[in-house]
């Protein structure tokens, strides 16, 4: 008896994803979006071949709402930057990373990497101390079950007890804030 051939069904599969693929997918890991409009003219002063060489009128963006004089001070955006932060700050940082928690969230830098996660957009805030050496680590945890640790090296152990405590304050401060407001 001569047994049949099988046949193969055609193989289907999902699209990859997650932030091998899409640096998006992660929240706080994408770059700033330009300041300037990208545009896609050819330079002012090269001329392609068989075309006159004529400078691009470019428009003029209007002015943003803080620069013009007749802007509305209800309707103008806040500018963070220059307020003084009003309540506890925890900052810890060392020659290549950085950690910064206050009233927007939590802010982390690895050398030219940064993401910034507002208050409800964490999940817990995790510490963690060696039994020996003086790297501080700090871990983001978010809903989705994702989580963000960083490194501090320290000058001394006796910097994590206050930085604990500076880290403490600020979670006591914003980070209960936040989970109330989601309940309300």
């Amino acid at each position: 008896m001569k047994a049949e051939p099988l046949k193969a069904e055609p193989l289907t599969t999902e699209p990859v994803t997650g932030a091998g693929f899409d640096p998006a997918y992660i929240p706080g890991l994408t770059g700033p979006t330009p300041a300037e409009p990208v545009s896609k003219a050819p330079e002012a002063g090269k001329a392609t071949a068989g075309e006159p060489e004529t400078a691009p009128v470019a428009e003029e963006p209007a002015p943003p709402a803080e620069d013009r004089a007749d802007a509305d001070p209800d309707t103008a955006p806040d500018s963070d930057a220059d307020e003084p932060a009003d309540g506890p700050v925890f900052e810890a940082s060392d020659r290549r990373a950085r950690i910064v928690a206050d009233r927007k969230g939590v802010r982390l830098s690895l050398d030219e990497e940064a993401c910034e996660f507002r208050w409800d957009e964490i999940a817990a805030v995790e510490t963690e101390t060696p039994r020996f050496g003086k790297r501080y680590t700090v871990t983001v945890h978010t809903p989705d079950r994702r989580w963000f640790p960083i490194e501090i090296e320290a000058t001394a152990r006796a910097r994590f007890k206050e930085w604990d405590e500076q880290l403490d304050a600020v979670l006591d401060a914003y980070f209960e804030e936040a989970e109330e407001t989601e309940k309300a």
